[in-house]
């Protein structure tokens, strides 16, 4: 096997892999999310009454959170309550669970950039193993 048809399989190969590991992470993800049964409530910034399965309804249930513990803390962060506060506690378990959707956005944006290079890879392959056949043709004509 030539270098530029070598090249042109590991592209292709290396594509297919981010391909396939990137639907595994949303899989996973979208799982994950899904087994806690979160339902966005009706008070919601967006998409309420929705179950957050997605980076859409991950990111609005995130923001209802938070809208949600500024109206109890009056406006302040966990950072910036006294630590004698009855609602500092509210507070830290908000920004929390604020993280770790966040966290899941995140991982979904990943996958999706995995899988938009692994299309990329592949193209790429794909058009490194046309140009390698046409030159080989070229270079088979020629020495004709």
């Amino acid at each position: 096997m030539n270098n530029r048809k070598l090249a042109s399989t590991g592209a292709i190969a290396l594509g297919v892999l981010l391909i396939l590991a990137s639907i595994g992470t949303w899989i996973l993800v979208s799982t994950t999310l899904s087994d806690q049964r979160i339902t966005i409530g009706e008070d919601a910034v967006c998409l309420s009454e929705t179950e957050v399965r997605g980076p859409f309804s991950a990111y609005c249930q995130a923001q209802t959170i938070d809208r949600n513990v500024l109206e109890i803390t009056d406006g302040q962060t966990y950072a910036e309550l006294p630590r004698d506060d009855e609602r500092r506690a509210t507070a830290q378990n908000a920004s929390f669970l604020q993280a770790s959707l966040f966290t899941s956005i995140l991982a979904f944006g990943v996958a999706a950039m995995a899988f938009g290079m692994g299309v990329i890879f592949v193209l790429i392959g794909l058009g490194m193993r046309d140009v390698s056949e046409n030159i080989a043709k070229v270079d088979s004509s020629s020495s004709m």
